[in-house]
């Protein structure tokens, strides 16, 4: 990594991101690392993953950050839901939480 600055930064989900490193060929340390934590941890593949963060972000209330957050994590219930946005400044209704779980039970 020496010698190399980061362009720009983008949220990717644990799936975008496991897809990334099975396409770069040989990895550091570092990145094995990550793939297999990727590998493990991942819920959807990156093609799920993709449409449900298009689908979230059609909801108009969430960053790109939550809505990666939430892919990754995968809440099932509303109070799961309320606890990923306790500390943030995104206040979330009845409605916004009960279209973020069925967009959820559609991918999972």
């Amino acid at each position: 990594m020496i010698g190399k600055r980061t362009l720009r930064e983008t949220p990717v989900t644990i799936a975008e991101a496991l897809e990334i490193l099975e396409k770069q060929g040989e990895l550091e340390a570092s990145q094995r690392m990550a793939r297999d934590y990727a590998q493990k941890f991942s819920r959807v593949d990156a093609k799920k993953a993709r449409e449900m963060k298009e689908e979230l972000l059609k909801l108009g209330k969430l960053s790109e950050r939550h809505v990666v957050m939430i892919i990754d994590l995968m809440p099932k219930k509303k109070t799961d839901i309320e606890l990923l946005f306790a500390r943030e400044r995104v206040k979330l209704d009845d409605k916004d939480c009960e279209a973020i779980l069925q967009i959820l039970e559609k991918y999972s």
